[in-house]
């Protein structure tokens, strides 16, 4: 039966409320400076259940590490550091002691405005998943959660973008061969919260708002005690904001950057293939002479010069990693949702509203 588990494929994650507020407590704590911690729970026939979390100290990444890196460096590479694995494992074997879940599931981190997807990220993701491959990340987005919308994701890197990485031959050839491409990178699954049943006990005990505005007053400081007035709650006045989400600029501008980041990225292999046909035009060259030398040479009943010389005459230029390129543009693709989930609400009070901002 364990085996049969084992192989069911995670169909969902399910976060514990008290783990949801211990990230988002951390994340805020330390923005803008990235934050990442462990995530510990349990597999329930693929449903991958996180109980638990603890940040990882960076001041003792700060100190092991000698060289001249910012906070943020730091943090981002905390879950893969030498010192925060042996606290890691200390910690679960403290969670064992007492009998909780210590199962570890991945790791978390922050962000902003959805930008995740680097090197740093994919390293640490594939750093667990080779312990386990069941292992996810969860990315919380402070700046999106700040406006009252909280923004939980968890990702996982796909098995032929983890055999890729190991290779680590992200060349055009390898590409086509294996046709992967920025779509193939990481996996989205679904994010649940759950709340134990004492605190859902807990919420439904909560009485309702009253069903009409005016509330009637007391007449005797006995029924005042006996039922405490409770007013109506106030209506939210947000939905009816028409000014341009400052997000949306926000993300405009990243995804901007991220575009102009790719042509950098493109002008670099096209750089590439100009020296790679410089080089091959004198191969060529260099064979076509060595070519007409031998058959002079035969004509002259001469021993022919050997013609694989160009190999060690001749140095073909290394072809760079195509694996930021395949970073940036899944990167890309997580602003333009971005962008696509703004506009959407900003059209409809637009169109709401159009027949009073046009003229008659």
């Amino acid at each position: 039966m364990a085996d049969i588990l084992k192989d069911v494929p995670i169909k969902s994650v399910q976060v514990e409320a008290l783990v949801v507020m211990k990230i988002v407590k951390h994340c805020s704590s330390t923005f803008p400076t990235v934050a990442t911690g462990s995530i510990v729970g349990m597999d329930n026939n693929g449903v991958l259940e996180v109980t638990n979390t603890f940040p990882f100290p960076v001041v003792e990444v700060a100190t092991a590490d000698s060289h001249g890196n910012d906070a943020s460096s730091l943090a981002a590479a905390a879950p893969r550091a030498k010192a925060n694995i042996v606290y890691q494992n200390e910690m679960i074997r403290h969670l064992k002691e007492v009998n909780v879940d210590a199962n570890n599931v991945g790791w978390y981190t922050s962000a902003t405005m959805g930008n995740f997807v680097n090197l740093g990220f994919i390293e640490n993701q594939c750093h667990y998943q080779r312990e386990n491959d069941k292992a996810v990340a969860l990315v919380h987005d402070v700046s999106r959660s700040s406006q009252g919308t909280l923004t939980l994701r968890a990702f996982r890197l796909s098995n032929s973008f983890m055999a890729a990485f190991k290779e680590n031959k992200f060349t055009t050839e390898n590409l086509q061969k294996s046709k992967l491409t920025f779509k193939d990178i990481l996996i989205e699954y679904p994010v649940v919260v759950h709340n134990y049943h004492l605190l859902t006990s807990f919420l439904h005990q909560i009485p309702p708002p009253p069903e009409s505005p005016e509330v009637p007053l007391p007449t005797s400081l006995s029924e005042l005690q006996r039922d405490p007035v409770r007013m109506p709650p106030n209506p939210s006045l947000d939905s009816l904001d028409l000014s341009i989400d400052p997000f949306l600029e926000k993300t405009c501008d990243l995804l901007l950057e991220s575009v102009e980041a790719h042509y950098t990225d493109l002008n670099n292999h096209q750089y590439y293939q100009r020296q790679l046909a410089r080089e091959q035009a004198k191969i060529s060259a260099w064979q076509a002479k060595r070519k007409a030398e031998n058959a002079a040479r035969a004509a002259a009943k001469q021993q022919p010069l050997p013609e694989d010389e160009w190999q060690r005459l001749f140095k073909l230029p290394q072809e760079p990693s195509r694996l930021e390129g395949m970073l940036n543009a899944k990167q890309v693709e997580q602003y333009s949702k971005q962008v696509d989930g703004f506009t959407a609400n900003i059209s409809a009070k637009m169109f709401a509203v159009r027949g009073n901002l046009l003229p008659e």
